[in-house]
């Protein structure tokens, strides 16, 4: 009779136990999920760099948000991708809900909408050279180049310079997403939104795309999905843009993430938690902007160094 209580006290020990160890594996399982353990040594990583390398990058560490407004008449709209234009010092983005192009201030007002006739679901913008842009259709998994003027008030499928199917059909919303013209090494970069969470490279000439697609970097490990790409035209960085894990992440010449923000309330100058971040856009100055579902327009810039 008094071995009884012993063997319950074992039992409830090992019960106890193996309670832990599925807690601690629970625990690891989400936080590799949510990628945090990737943030977490991104940030011990920065914590570490030397001024040297935090000059020679954007340090998006550095960045606060100066401007957080909702642009108006597009609020039935679901605003995707930003791209900034050097020509004209505007920003274009596009609407995945009614097939449009819009051109957008960099203090945030709409300065043209012009539909994109035959489209079907755009997510990716880029400005390329010249008066040349190209875009992303996911629900068709194609990539268009066309020609761009001050007057142009619609874009016709039949008058685009250059059409490519892409060839990567997927489930909805899980195709290309970022679209970004890297000027440096003659090429367009595409982001692939999951399965797996690629950036790919696209050889160009400025207006139209040859070859095939090539596997740049997988970001699998840093974000659970890619909503957007953009390139520092200073350094020829990338930066992207994760949706999901609401992380912003510059990556250097080899790929490697380098210093990331997190888009959340009470960080970096935010007034509240970007909701579903879709597009990101660098100008020469540094200045970073961003657009979120469903009109929402957002500007960072770098914080005077102190």
């Amino acid at each position: 009779m008094k071995k009884r209580p012993i063997v319950f006290v074992r039992m409830s020990r090992a019960v106890r136990l193996w309670s832990l160890v599925a807690l601690a594996a629970l625990l690891a399982g989400t936080l590799h999920g949510l990628r945090l353990d990737a943030r977490a040594l991104l940030w011990f990583q920065e914590s570490r760099s030397a001024p040297a390398e935090r000059a020679a990058s954007l340090w998006l560490p550095g960045y606060r948000a100066v401007l957080q407004v909702a642009l108006p008449g597009l609020e039935s709209e679901e605003l995707s991708d930003l791209a900034y234009n050097p020509a004209s010092g505007t920003l274009f983005a596009v609407s995945g809900k009614t097939p449009l192009l819009i051109e957008i201030s960099t203090a945030g007002e709409i300065l043209r909408r012009m539909p994109v006739n035959g489209a079907s679901n755009l997510e990716g913008v880029a400005v390329l050279e010249g008066d040349c842009m190209a875009i992303t259709d996911e629900r068709q998994d194609r990539l268009s180049f066309f020609r761009i003027a001050a007057e142009t008030k619609e874009l016709r499928r039949e008058e685009f310079v250059q059409q490519i199917e892409l060839g990567h059909p997927d489930p909805p919303n899980k195709g290309f997403e970022g679209l970004a013209w890297d000027k440096r090494h003659r090429r367009l970069l595409l982001g692939k939104e999951k399965h797996p969470v690629m950036v790919y490279g696209l050889a160009s000439d400025g207006c139209r795309a040859s070859g095939e697609l090539h596997a740049l970097v997988d970001l699998g490990d840093h974000m659970t999905d890619l909503a957007a790409l953009t390139v520092d035209p200073r350094s020829g960085h990338i930066v992207a843009l994760s949706q999901e894990s609401h992380l912003l992440v510059e990556l250097g010449e080899h790929y490697d993430p380098r210093n990331f923000i997190a888009l959340l309330r009470g960080l970096n100058g935010l007034d509240h938690t970007i909701p579903q971040a879709e597009g990101v856009a660098l100008d020469e100055a540094g200045n970073l902007y961003l657009v979120s579902e469903r009109n929402l327009f957002y500007v960072f810039r770098k914080a005077a160094a102190q």
